[in-house]
C-alpha cells in the first residue's frame, strides 16, 4: 500500500495496524546504455512493493538520490553526500516513530547508500531504540548470485550494470531494459581502488562490470525471490519480537 495516496483523517489507524514503514532508496547514476540512469530506483520500487504485499506494509515515496561518488563524473549521474544522506534517513525515521511506525526497513537498490543507511540506523538507534531499523539490500543472496552467474565479478563485493543487476530489470522493470545494447565489459579493477577513493572512470567507459548481454529474466527472478523471502522473514521475526 503506498502512504502518499493515504489521507491525514485515516491514516492513524493503518499505520498502528501495519506497523511498517518500507522506504525504496536508490540513485540517479550512469548504468551503461541499456539501463536507465534511474535503474537503482526502480528496483528498490518495484521490490519494495512486493515486500509491502507480503508484509501488510507501507511503501513510502521513494527517495531518488544516492552517494554516487565514484560515477558522479559519468553522464546523467547525480551525487549527493553521506551526510546529507544521513541526516535525511535520521529525519525520515524520526517523523516514523513519532507517527507510531514500529518497523522502518529501508530497502536499497544501491550499494553506495550502504555506509549512510547503516550509520542513520545507528543514530536512531541510540535515541530511539524501540524503533527497529532495517537497511536491506539482497539479503543472504551470495549463494544463489555465485549459481546463476555464467561470467565472473570484475569485483568480490559490488555489481554494475552487469549479468546480474541486468537481470534483475529483467524481472522487475523489463520495460526499461534495452538489451540490444547491452556490452560485454569486464574491466581490471585494481587493487588499490579498495583503500583508497578511485572515480571509475579511471578503469572503466561503460560503468558496466561484466557482461550484460548474459543477463535473464530467470536468473533475475530467482535471486530476488531468494532476497524477498529473507526480508520477509526478516520483519516478520522483529513483528514477533514486539
Amino acid at each position: 500500500m503506498q502512504f502518499q495516496y493515504e489521507n491525514s483523517f485515516e491514516v492513524k489507524g493503518k499505520i498502528i495496524d501495519k506497523k511498517v514503514a518500507i522506504l525504496p532508496i536508490g540513485a540517479v547514476e550512469a548504468h551503461g546504455p541499456h539501463l536507465p540512469l534511474g535503474t537503482d530506483n526502480l528496483l528498490a520500487e518495484r521490490l519494495s512493493a512486493k515486500l509491502a504485499e507480503q508484509v501488510n506494509g507501507f511503501v513510502l515515496p521513494t527517495l531518488p538520490y544516492g552517494q554516487v561518488w565514484s560515477l558522479k563524473n559519468f553522464p546523467g549521474s547525480i551525487n549527493v553526500s553521506n551526510e546529507s544522506l544521513i541526516s535525511m534517513l535520521f529525519d525520515i525515521g524520526e517523523s516514523l516513530y513519532r507517527q507510531g511506525f514500529q518497523i522502518f526497513a529501508m530497502v536499497n537498490g544501491h550499494l553506495g547508500n550502504a555506509f549512510a543507511m547503516k550509520e542513520a540506523a545507528r543514530k536512531l538507534y541510540e535515541i530511539y531504540p524501540e524503533l527497529i531499523v532495517l537497511y536491506l539490500f539482497y539479503p543472504g543472496t551470495s549463494k544463489v548470485i555465485a549459481e546463476v552467474r555464467e561470467t565472473p565479478a570484475s569485483h568480490g563485493t559490488y555489481f554494475h550494470a552487469d549479468e546480474i543487476e541486468t537481470s534483475y530489470m529483467l524481472y522487475l522493470a523489463p520495460e526499461f531494459v534495452a538489451m540490444e545494447k547491452a556490452l560485454n565489459d569486464m574491466p581490471t579493477i585494481p587493487m588499490i581502488a579498495d583503500v583508497t577513493p578511485t572515480p571509475w572512470e579511471e578503469f572503466t567507459e561503460t560503468a558496466i562490470l561484466s557482461d550484460a548481454t548474459l543477463a535473464r529474466i530467470d536468473k533475475g527472478e530467482k535471486i530476488t525471490k531468494v532476497a524477498l523471502q529473507n526480508m520477509v522473514q526478516i520483519i516478520e521475526k522483529m513483528k514477533e519480537g514486539r
